[in-house]
């Protein structure tokens, strides 16, 4: 392995837990607000909880 392995994969690495922890909280947000909204039309609709 030559030095540039010792900057290149923790980069690589690095740049892929960013990623994931975007896209994994903007779904989470996103599942979020549909729980919510599910709630809401539940209640809207007087069904049971």
């Amino acid at each position: 392995m030559t030095a540039g392995h010792f900057i290149f994969i923790p980069a690589v690495l690095l740049v892929g837990v960013v990623v994931g922890w975007i896209l994994g909280s903007r779904a989470a947000r996103d599942a979020y607000a549909v729980e919510l909204k599910r709630r809401e039309e539940r209640a809207a609709k007087g069904g049971p909880r």
